[in-house]
């Protein structure tokens, strides 16, 4: 039997009334939901942990509120909802900072007897706390199930840790660009504006992308069986992704608050190598897709090495998006005769010519793109890394295939004195 909330005691939540609109947890609720993140988030503990019911909570002292939640199992609570925080572990939770995990209430020494678990009808649970940059508590990462579950492994409580900490670096962030926001309006030096932006996003996503992306390679040479791997394979393609939109976010504060994208020329290496890698990482991330590469590099070129597999990234995470599943995403490269070219071509829909002139302006997303992930910053940094390398983009598309051209004149960079 599924558990439900008590209704006697179960609150009508935040959303609900005048007076939640001057509720101060309401900010902390709506936070959470801009998270793009956290509905994945969610999935994710529960495909790892087996239980039917995850959510993100907001817990303060007298107050458990759920800011999110995935519910396989009717327990009956939504966003907003609110239940006492006194028939909760997370208050102890917030006592102790510490992470509770419970295998199976029924033989666990110090929860068998506890009234919680009683009286919401669970039998395993993990809740993870959620510490926000400045060591203030947030509340949980937490799940149940009516049935037992073999969740107190390291792989499975180091996971939820991780997305534990995501989430307070999406809310510490959250957090930091509101101040932004305040400080423009008091016309705060836009200097100090691009030193913070950079550093929030630096430090307070990076980090935790990045230890997350450890984690899961951990975990894969952990797995057991296909289903594992698989949800494995799905974690690793939301990490990649995550990276390169948080790479996008911080080359566009650079370029429109800073001073440009910096480049670092060199033609003392070769350059096959590098789009080679950067192909295959997007194969691992589609292994269902056809990506064909093609190379014709003639001639040495000066040019910044990471930056091109940075556009060249963009364009071909660009071209299986929106290009056709069953046909091939083809992608060349050529120095001849004085011009360096690489491009990116796909099959599928055209885009229409009216769409084409605002591609890569910043956040652009059109019509028919709107049900794709994405900030629209990809093809804006593909465009000011063509820009700072003296050359420029161009696009042609019909019903035959779509192409994206980077062109650039062939530099043998400047001796150095």
């Amino acid at each position: 039997m599924a558990p439900a909330p008590n209704r006697g005691i179960l609150r009508r939540g935040i959303g609900a009334g005048e007076d939640s609109l001057n509720d101060p947890l309401q900010r902390d609720v709506e936070a959470v939901g801009r998270i793009e993140a956290v509905p994945t988030i969610l999935d994710l503990v529960c495909r790892t942990t087996g239980l039917g019911f995850a959510a993100v909570a907001r817990v303060t002292a007298d107050r458990w509120i759920a800011c999110a939640t995935l519910d396989h199992i009717g327990f009956g609570l939504k966003p907003g909802g609110e239940l006492p925080v006194n028939t909760t572990i997370c208050r102890e939770i917030h006592q102790s900072r510490e992470p509770v995990v419970i295998d199976h209430v029924a033989e666990d020494p110090l929860y068998r007897h506890h009234p919680t678990p009683a009286h919401y009808g669970f039998q395993s649970y993990i809740s993870m706390p959620i510490i926000l940059r400045d060591g203030s508590f947030f509340g949980t990462l937490c799940g149940i199930s009516p049935s037992p579950a073999r969740v107190n492994t390291r792989e499975i409580t180091g996971t939820v840790r991780l997305f534990a900490d995501l989430i307070a670096a999406h809310l510490n962030a959250d957090e930091a660009l509101r101040s932004m926001r305040e400080e423009l309006s008091e016309q705060k030096a836009l200097s100090e504006l691009r030193e913070q932006f950079i550093a929030v996003l630096g430090h307070d996503l990076r980090n935790p992308v990045a230890s997350i992306g450890s984690g899961v390679q951990l975990l894969q040479r952990m797995a057991h069986d296909e289903a594992q791997r698989n949800i494995l394979v799905l974690m690793q393609s939301s990490v990649v992704r995550m990276s390169g939109l948080i790479g996008n976010l911080m080359d566009f504060a650079r370029t429109r608050l800073g001073d440009g994208l910096d480049l670092k020329l060199t033609d003392e290496a070769p350059l096959a190598p590098v789009l080679e890698h950067a192909v295959s990482e997007l194969r691992a991330i589609h292994p269902g897709r056809a990506i064909e590469l093609a190379l014709d590099l003639a001639e040495p070129v000066a040019l910044d090495q990471a930056r091109i597999a940075q556009m060249l990234s963009n364009l071909l995470g660009n071209a299986l998006a929106h290009g056709a599943k069953d046909l091939p995403v083809r992608v060349g490269a050529s120095a001849r005769d004085g011009i360096f070219s690489l491009w990116v071509a796909n099959g599928g829909a055209p885009i229409p010519p009216e769409a084409q002139a605002g591609l890569f302006h910043p956040f652009f997303r059109g019509q028919e793109r709107q049900a794709h992930e994405g900030l629209g910053l990809g093809l804006y940094i593909v465009s000011e890394i063509a820009r700072m390398h003296g050359g420029r983009m161009e696009v042609s598309s019909d019903t035959r295939e779509t192409r994206f051209t980077f062109l650039m004149p062939i530099r043998r960079p400047a001796a150095r004195g």
